[in-house]
């Protein structure tokens, strides 16, 4: 029987997505905790506890938004493989840094399983109990990467748990895969059931009748019947006969489930007090509240979730991938990639006055959605920004900024690059590469409700200072455009700037960027990013593997086995790179480009004693190569052409090896470096020329 995708479906996995990060956020520094703990230093807990700057990366947000990617890369239908999602994880994942815990073989199950992943094991036998045992193999982490398989499967909680299955089963296997199926029913169910009960059920209903899960799950809910009122005396009941001392490992499954479960029956559908109940139970906080936050999110929508738990997330979240381009998220569009995804898998087509956004030919912010901000900020003063409908705006809503009486300029901005002091912590290490970059033009569409002057900006992180567009009085909806201009500048910000002045209105429309990028990455300028002792990126870089430092002023890579150094953009398409660069050791020296992750892209430069172009496709394969002597302690210029699905490397200027992919050949993608088997390179810096569209 086929069902329908419900008419509130993007809305509603916004709400759902937006939900399961409010609970990341809530339950983040009490991770751990005891319920005696929590009540002692807070007592009834009804709001956030902490507050943060901007909130750092999380495991529970890292593997929901990017192993979901699987169905991006591989297929996005139900004939997607195990082994196809255990290479999302080795694609996206760095190579034992931030993401997950890496807790270390047989202690860490997402540790255990990507080193399985990495040595050859595939999905499903990574994670299975069959390999790892049920001790490793039945821990948490099977449900809190498993959300985003409901939410683009909206009410059909049978499909969404097959999806589930095979995605819990890369890192889990046993009762760690029957929560994640369950957790998957229950957002898919959310989209149709109006009823906590009813969303539970359909929870159950798909995983077998006589595992640990499921009789957990039954006494929970025979308690709950018994004694509806009281969620601590359902909580003490669950400690004592479904604790963490009746199970082995770190952080086992059944105990946290059983915390989700009462949590959801005692909430009674309330978002507030169903999330607040799970923070107070203690143990796995984040992700079990997250859950519990999701589930919730997607049942009572955006209007169930009240404003003071969206407010200090204002649509951004951070991430630790692999690539660094994607790690600094938006909300918004997260949700819509999602739902595109819902729409494929259903397949149906996309909704008329979403059409635009879902296909990719939208502004990149558009302000669509109710309540969404795109993270738009203001400094140098004060201001209300909200989401509100205006018919003549392009998709029939905006943001709405109202700005006091000023004595000085204001500027109202999307912040487009982070650094460590934009956090208060570094949690599971997350590095950026800018959204913008110079050669590209940003742009604004504004109105005021009188007539304004306002103009462009752009703030470069290593002047400090600001480029300006033209100045522009401004009433009716009109087009603000500066052109980034070529440099080895980082744009940390863009935005409009409004003078001082009386009391006024500003809308946004949205915000865009034009063009093909331009620019140097001179690390020089760049340097190096002190997130902690241990996490240091160099400037606008993320990496898989390798050690990549400044070192007298010079940036070098080294490595044992291999490194990967990453920067520009996913969608960067047809470019030219030039890699100044020193070999210092070894002899595997090769720039990437069209770098799609850790196991996706092309190689080319130095391998050996030979000139080569290789494709990275998990495993290596050289697609042209010839002899070229070539010397440690000497500088090269490399230069590495990506024309459709031809590849040119060059020295020197000399173009001496070209080849065409014929098959399944990688449009876009990152550049970087790589290096391999104990070489060390010093980088001074990359030169890269888009082509126009």
């Amino acid at each position: 029987m086929s069902i329908s995708i419900p008419k509130d479906y993007i809305q509603r996995a916004y709400a759902g997505w937006y939900g399961k990060l409010i609970g990341i956020r809530h339950g983040s520094n009490v991770e751990g905790w005891s319920y005696e703990q929590i009540a002692e230093k807070y007592g009834e807990v009804s709001g956030y506890l902490f507050d943060f700057k901007n909130f750092a990366a999380d495991d529970d947000s890292n593997g929901p938004i990017f192993f979901i990617r699987a169905l991006e890369d591989h297929t996005c239908t139900e004939e997607i493989t195990s082994r196809e999602m255990g290479e999302t994880v080795l694609n996206y994942v760095p190579c034992q840094h931030g993401f997950f815990w890496w807790g270390g073989y047989g202690m860490s199950t997402e540790h255990t399983a990507y080193l399985n992943l990495l040595n050859g094991i595939d999905a499903p036998l990574s994670g299975s109990v069959e390999l790892n045992g049920a001790a490793v193999a039945e821990q948490i982490g099977g449900q809190i990467f498993i959300d985003t398989w409901g939410l683009v499967n909206p009410g059909n909680h049978h499909r969404a748990a097959r999806y589930a299955e095979k995605m819990a089963s890369v890192t889990h296997g046993g009762n760690g895969v029957y929560g994640g199926m369950f957790v998957a029913a229950c957002v898919s169910a959310a989209f149709v059931e109006h009823d906590i009960l009813s969303v539970i059920r359909a929870g159950l209903s798909v995983i077998p009748e006589d595992c640990e899960y499921r009789r957990m799950a039954d006494a929970v809910m025979a308690f709950h019947r018994e004694h509806p009122s009281d969620w601590r005396e359902c909580f003490f009941y669950v400690r004592e006969y479904f604790g963490y001392d009746r199970y082995p490992g770190v952080c086992h499954i059944i105990p946290n489930s059983a915390v989700v479960l009462l949590s959801l029956l005692y909430g009674n559908g309330d978002f507030s007090r169903s999330i607040n109940i799970c923070n107070m139970c203690g143990w796995d906080t984040d992700c079990n509240v997250a859950n519990v936050g999701c589930i919730l999110g997607v049942m009572v929508g955006l209007e169930g979730i009240d404003a003071s738990w969206r407010a200090p997330i204002n649509d951004f979240l951070a991430c630790s991938s692999v690539l660094g381009c994607m790690n600094l998220r938006d909300i918004t569009n997260d949700a819509f990639f999602l739902a595109s995804l819902g729409y494929r898998i259903a397949g149906e087509a996309y909704p008329e006055e979403y059409r635009a956004i879902l296909e990719g030919s939208a502004p990149r912010f558009s302000f669509a959605l109710p309540d969404s901000t795109h993270t738009f900020r203001v400094e140098n003063g004060t201001a209300s920004l909200r989401n509100i409908p205006l018919t003549d705006a392009s998709m029939g809503r905006c943001l709405q900024g109202e700005f006091p009486a000023r004595e000085q300029p204001v500027r109202l901005y999307r912040q487009t690059y982070y650094r460590p002091d934009d956090f208060n912590d570094d949690r599971y290490s997350p590095s950026f590469t800018p959204e913008v970059f110079p050669g590209q033009t940003v742009v604004l569409r504004v109105r005021a409700s009188q007539p304004t002057a306002l103009r462009p900006f752009a703030y470069d992180a290593y002047s400090q200072s600001c480029l300006y567009g033209d100045e522009t009085t401004v009433k009716d909806w009109t087009e603000l455009k500066l052109k980034l201009p070529m440099s080895d500048g980082c744009i940390q910000k863009v935005g409009v700037e409004l003078p001082a002045g009386s009391a006024v209105t500003v809308f946004v429309d949205h915000l865009t960027y034009e063009g093909a990028p331009a620019y140097t990455l001179d690390f020089t300028k760049a340097g190096e990013e002190r997130w902690n002792g241990s996490h240091i990126e160099l400037g606008q870089t993320s990496h898989s593997m390798g050690l990549w430092r400044m070192a007298g002023g010079a940036a070098y890579g080294s490595c044992a086995d291999h490194g990967e150094l990453f920067t520009g953009g996913i969608d960067f398409r047809d470019y030219t790179v030039n890699a100044h660069i020193c070999p210092m050791t070894g002899r595997n020296h090769l720039v990437m480009v069209r770098a799609q992750g850790a196991m996706r892209g092309y190689f080319a430069g130095f391998l050996g004693d030979r000139l080569a172009i290789v494709k990275n496709q998990r495993t290596l394969r050289t697609l042209a190569s010839k002899e070229y002597a070539w010397e440690n302690g000497k500088e090269y210029l490399l230069t590495v052409k990506a024309d459709g699905n031809k590849i040119i490397l060059s020295v020197n200027g000399e173009a001496l090896l070209t080849v065409e992919d014929p098959e399944a050949p990688y449009l876009t993608g990152c550049y970087g470096l790589a290096i391999r088997s104990g070489s060390r390179c010093r980088i001074d810096r990359f030169e890269v020329t888009c082509k126009e569209a």
